[in-house]
């Protein structure tokens, strides 16, 4: 019985041992394992001596001149552009464009049924006629009375009529010329009224009043139109027009003539020539802005109403800037920046940017000249990276990282020096 006891603490010492020894192997793996921040990079810790290494040139912001442009937005509308309205109400009996079709001055694009006019017109000359019979009936009426009152006046002179027959005679002669003048002006009037209801029989045939192609069809034949109902939109692509708002401060510098580059998204880098033809004499109250209106010549009519343009405006005079190479303008998010270099570690300052002129970017604030930045590589850059800078001018590699071989410094060489720009990474 005494081997009972012996035998049950045995037990409970083996228990204790097991899970003494499974506490500590779950201590172990769990110190082992990868923290919520996730693994580490393949070099090291983050941002220690085995961070990921980019290799870089340096550069300096210095002062140059620049061109002072304006860059303005707006929509290309044709210079010409005519909605074509009937001048009398009817039926539209032809329709002989379609969208997209030229069409020249003097081009018959429609008709209006006219049958009710032509009768009018064949009443109008009928009464014409009448008008005409009426008056050589009057002339020979008016040459009888006027024969009789010159016998009449023989016989006074010689006393063979009383002056009250002779006055009779010229009274009757007079009424009969003024026959003769109403009967000619009722066939003026009815020469009049055939004249005008010709020029409404000819406007039943719509013609093109400009030269352009068809923008638009409102109607079709049997449709009811109008002075207040246009059949077709006509515009002449020859000259586009955009119009942009410029603000008070550079209007000063603009004058009718100045040179305008259009570039729209449809023909990517191509470049249309155009000039400033008004500048608008009163400025919005609001925004401070005047309108002004380019003209930019088409001749191949590839430019299309309503394209959005970019309008850049040489305004004729420089100015001295701070500017720095494009390839040393990184972006964090939306914030231009640089990189400085303190030691081996690349620093992002932001600044403010302003025009670009080939190669160059005006830095308008929080960079002096003079300053040393990251050029070429700055796009490569992320961070925690180490540097490694080329020699600029023969100057050789800077820090204890000149001789390794990175996979930073495998791309920059595998790229010529110059890795394809991207935006750096955030905080």
């Amino acid at each position: 019985m005494a081997a009972h006891p012996k035998r049950r603490a045995l037990l409970v010492v083996v228990f204790v041992l097991i899970v003494l020894t499974g506490a500590w192997f779950y201590r172990q793996s769990a110190t082992q394992k990868p923290g919520p921040a996730g693994p580490r990079r393949a070099g090291g810790p983050r941002g220690g001596p085995g961070a990921r290494q980019v290799t870089v040139s340096l550069t300096k912001a210095e002062i140059g001149e620049v061109r002072e442009r304006l860059l303005l937005t707006g929509a290309l509308k044709p210079k010409e552009q005519v909605d074509v309205i009937p001048k009398l109400q009817g039926r539209v009996q032809r329709i002989l464009v379609h969208v997209g079709d030229q069409v020249r001055v003097g081009q018959l694009i429609a008709e209006l049924e006219r049958d009710e006019l032509e009768q009018q017109v064949r009443r109008a000359e009928a009464a014409i006629q009448v008008a005409r019979a009426a008056l050589t009936q009057r002339e020979a009426e008016l040459a009888n009375a006027e024969a009789k009152l010159r016998r009449a006046e023989a016989l006074r002179a010689d006393g063979l009529i009383a002056s009250q027959d002779f006055e009779a005679q010229k009274t009757s002669t007079e009424v009969v010329r003024a026959q003769v003048r109403l009967t000619r002006a009722q066939l003026e009037q009815a020469e009049a009224e055939l004249r005008e209801l010709k020029i409404r029989l000819a406007q039943t045939y719509i013609h093109a009043p400009i030269n352009g192609q068809v923008a638009a069809r409102y109607v079709d034949v049997g449709s009811l139109a109008g002075p207040s109902t246009p059949l077709v939109r006509i515009v002449n692509l020859s000259t586009m027009v955009t119009a942009a708002n410029v603000p008070e401060r550079e209007l000063g510098k603009l004058r009718v003539g100045n040179v305008a580059r259009v570039q729209v998204d449809a023909f990517g880098d191509q470049v249309f020539l155009g000039r400033i033809v008004r500048i608008g004499p009163v400025l919005d109250a609001a925004t401070r802005s005047a309108t002004v209106e380019i003209e930019i010549p088409n001749p191949a009519n590839l430019l299309k109403a309503e394209m959005f343009a970019r309008v850049e405006l040489d305004l004729g005079t420089t100015r001295r800037a701070v500017l720095i190479p494009r390839d040393a303008l990184v972006y964090r998010g939306q914030q231009p920046g640089v990189y400085l270099v303190e030691g081996e570690r690349p620093v992002f300052r932001p600044i403010e940017t302003g025009l670009t002129q080939g190669d160059k970017v005006e830095v308008l604030a929080n960079l002096l000249p003079g300053t040393e930045i990251i050029g070429a590589g700055a796009s490569m850059i992320a961070e925690g990276d180490r540097i490694v800078i080329v020699g600029r001018g023969g100057r050789g590699p800077r820090g204890p990282a000149s001789g390794s071989s990175t996979a930073g410094q495998g791309q920059a060489a595998a790229m010529g020096g110059r890795p394809t720009p991207r935006t750096p990474a955030t905080n």
